[in-house]
């Protein structure tokens, strides 16, 4: 599937995930340096197990992704989320958030994540119970379904 948003192609699926564009992405965030040539597969294996994924290219470059581990009918993690520094500030980590939810919106999802990013994900619906003790910003699905008159 793919879709546009503000003049990028965002694309669902967890196959054929080239693992240098997302070690670029984690290398811009600061979360790898230095790895072996022998580990690089990791980062497309990482997504052959997740249940589902989103990359968003800016034509033939990947400038962001997140990959979702589920068991698709109660609950759902958001892993990996991450933008490239030049493209943050463009919509781009609420527009997957959201694609993300709508896969299971009557799930609980989760994500677990530093203090520093708790604000974006309550801009993305999610909340934080207890910022001393947690680090876990989560959606209820089961409170959106009341209101949806579902439950």
């Amino acid at each position: 599937m793919y879709q546009y948003f503000n003049g990028f192609v965002i694309r669902e699926g967890t196959d054929g995930i080239p693992a240098d564009f997302v070690e670029s992405l984690f290398k811009d965030a600061g979360w790898a340096k230095n790895i072996p040539s022998w580990q690089k597969e990791k980062y497309s294996l990482i997504f052959k197990n997740s249940t589902w994924a989103f990359t968003v290219w800016d034509n033939e470059r990947m400038i962001a992704m997140v990959r979702v581990i589920s068991d698709q009918i109660m609950a759902a993690n958001i892993m990996d989320l991450v933008v490239l520094t030049e493209y943050r500030g463009k919509g781009l980590g609420k527009k997957l958030v959201e694609l993300c939810i709508q896969k299971l919106p009557h799930g609980d999802w989760f994500a677990h994540t530093s203090a520093n990013n708790f604000k974006f994900y309550e801009g993305c619906g999610l909340e934080v119970k207890d910022v001393s003790t947690h680090g876990t910003c989560v959606y209820y699905g089961y409170i959106q379904a009341r209101k949806d008159g579902h439950r």
